[in-house]
């Protein structure tokens, strides 16, 4: 696929996202919850001690992830990213907390980027999509904020684990991957999970 091609598919998966109805974004958020949850990654997330997992404020027609953060177990704390640098940093938030706006208009918290956690810090990170495949393959807003981010994960295994969120409409049958490009070991929308190539 060639760079004009990204362009074109971005643009109309951005336009189908923000073609769903209000009713169908709440439902769809409530049952995306449910699959996150259902994942077999939270049955050896730690229960001793606090265990970071990053989400993000949903934009641009985004799903959302306010039921997933509410039903998170008490034993994970929720983050949303902070821009740092040409990276992401994470930070601690719950509704009420103090948020300001970074440059691209998104809500981040209220914390001195410096003092934010690691990407390597995370036990899970919840990625937005603007598409996907049943093979892990992401389309992100061309940005490459999260590819930078997590690049080590091309030399080593999880920790972090990458969870992909997205509308099912947002599937499309197979996008090309660049070297660059960090493998989301799942993806999941409110009809179907994706894990290695299968969907359940």
């Amino acid at each position: 696929m060639n760079p004009e091609d990204r362009s074109t598919l971005r643009r109309e998966l951005r336009e189908r996202r923000r073609a769903l109805p209000a009713t169908t974004r709440i439902t769809a958020a409530d049952s995306l919850a449910d699959r996150l949850l259902a994942l077999p990654f939270f049955d050896g997330m730690p229960v001793a001690n606090k265990a970071w997992v990053a989400g993000y404020w949903a934009m641009d027609g985004e799903i959302g992830l306010h039921a997933f953060q509410m039903r998170l177990p008490a034993a994970l704390a929720y983050c949303l990213p902070i821009l740092h640098g040409d990276s992401l940093r994470f930070a601690p938030w719950a509704p009420g907390d103090a948020l300001v706006t970074n440059r691209y208009g998104i809500p981040e918290p209220d914390v001195a980027a410096d003092c934010a956690l690691e990407p390597r810090d995370m036990a899970l990170v919840v990625l937005p999509l603007v598409g996907f495949d049943a093979s892990g393959h992401r389309l992100g807003m061309g940005g490459g904020w999260y590819d930078r981010s997590f690049a080590f994960r091309h030399a080593q295994e999880p920790p972090p684990l990458l969870v992909g969120a997205a509308f099912d409409v947002q599937c499309v049958p197979a996008l090309v991957a660049h070297a660059w490009d960090v493998r989301l070991d799942a993806v999941c929308s409110e009809r179907a999970t994706y894990l290695a190539g299968d969907r359940t």
